[in-house]
């Protein structure tokens, strides 16, 4: 379904996305509405919440956790690479440190109080941080916690054990 044969896919009607951060702005787009809007309606909010969707998907995601994925996970593909891994890992733990910071004024969300998809990306990248056995900061264990005690993150991660997925 994907041109680049990647996942994840959304097919939303006649648009197909490819990229989590794009999928995810997306539905924030479509289907938001006030009082459960996931992506923030003026141009400083939204400015912060970009900043904040690009560096997970940048620094955390790209730099870090998808060089564990290809060089542990699937080094019979990927060849292994233990100078790699390791910089990866130093790197995710000090740019975790730079989210546990930023956390440290006691908001409870990445925007403040309110729940955005750039907490949907942060923690979907924890959930593999976790998975990849590395450790993270207090705070956003913390944060961590918040996020995966959401009804919503329930429902989603039983859709996806279910094997909710359309296949072709």
């Amino acid at each position: 379904m994907s041109p680049r044969g990647k996942i994840p896919v959304l097919q939303d009607g006649a648009l197909t996305l490819t990229e989590s951060a794009a999928i995810v702005n997306h539905l924030a787009m479509r289907h938001g509405r006030d009082g459960a809007r996931l992506m923030p309606a003026d141009a400083e909010g939204r400015a912060r919440y970009d900043e904040w969707c690009f560096f997970i998907m940048t620094e955390l995601d790209a730099t870090s956790l998808y060089v564990l994925r290809r060089h542990v996970g699937l080094p019979h593909i990927y060849g292994e690479s233990p100078e790699a891994v390791r910089a990866a890992r130093a790197y995710f733990k000090r740019q975790a440190g730079s989210v546990a910071a930023s956390l440290g004024d006691g908001r409870p969300w990445l925007l403040g109080e309110a729940f955005s998809g750039a907490d949907i990306l942060l923690a979907t990248c924890l959930d593999w941080a976790a998975a990849s056995d590395l450790a993270l900061p207090d705070g956003v264990l913390d944060y961590h916690a918040r996020a995966r005690a959401r009804p919503a993150y329930a429902a989603a991660r039983q859709a996806n054990q279910a094997g909710h997925w359309t296949h072709r």
